[in-house]
């Protein structure tokens, strides 16, 4: 990918997350919005055109072309220690899940009885840990792949088995929104791999539609939980009874 075709990337990347359409990018270069979409689907696009855009956006063309190429590299799981770091701070593993979920520092302090001060030391802190980068105004940029995810069995996928699975199965799951669902059968080895393969298609689908969601604001947005569990199993109960 070209260097112009990442930023353009970038560009469009940011305006969906901002919310921001290409009438929102015709009015601040004031342009026709079909002159605009020529403009993001050209190499040849200007650099007085790509400040243009960085500035509507909040970067400078710098910041711009610093996450069209951190993009490129973004780590996809963290260390052990560090995900040992983000459950023994409480108040710190809810400042990174809101940054995960791109809160800004004004969500947080909406939300959640966290003074200015102590939000921007816990978001110094994910900055330290190359979770996120803390940008000038207080912006945050995730450091983080759209694949992100928890050590298999870290620090995290613990936390969330002692503190937060029986929390989270404590509803009727009744509710439209709501879904529970479990079924039991005798699968080949080629069968579960059919079906773990369609697994992670559905993990992808759902960060899909939770980076599609970004564009609605916060009060429109509403924390949502899929747990998905697939493994060889039976009830102890059955087990005890085998030869």
């Amino acid at each position: 990918m070209s260097e112009v075709s990442q930023l353009l990337t970038t560009i469009k990347r940011q305006l969906k997350l901002q919310g921001k359409t290409y009438r929102d990018v015709a009015g601040a270069l004031q342009l026709s919005e079909a002159s605009v979409k020529r403009l993001l689907t050209s190499d040849t696009l200007g650099v007085d055109r790509l400040v243009e855009i960085s500035n509507m956006l909040g970067f400078t063309l710098a910041e711009l072309a610093q996450e069209a190429a951190v993009t490129e590299t973004r780590v996809r799981t963290l260390t052990a220690a560090q995900e040992k770091e983000l459950v023994s701070d409480t108040r710190l593993l809810l400042v990174a899940v809101c940054a995960l979920n791109h809160w800004t520092l004004q969500d947080m302090l909406a939300v959640y009885k966290l003074t200015e001060a102590e939000c921007l030391q816990k978001l110094l802190h994910l900055d330290r840990l190359h979770l996120i980068a803390l940008m000038p105004g207080n912006r945050i940029r995730l450091n983080v792949a759209r694949d992100f995810d928890w050590l298999p069995d870290g620090p995290i996928r613990r936390y969330f088995r002692t503190e937060g699975l029986d929390d989270f199965l404590d509803s009727g799951f009744d509710k439209p929104e709501q879904s529970l669902a479990f079924t039991h059968g005798m699968l080949t080895e080629s069968a579960l791999a059919r079906m773990q393969a369609e697994l992670r298609q559905l993990r992808a689908r759902f960060a899909e539609l939770h980076e599609e969601s970004l564009a609605s604001p916060l009060p429109k947005r509403r924390g949502s939980g899929l747990l998905l569990a697939l493994r060889e199993w039976e009830p102890a109960a059955f087990t005890a009874l085998r030869r």
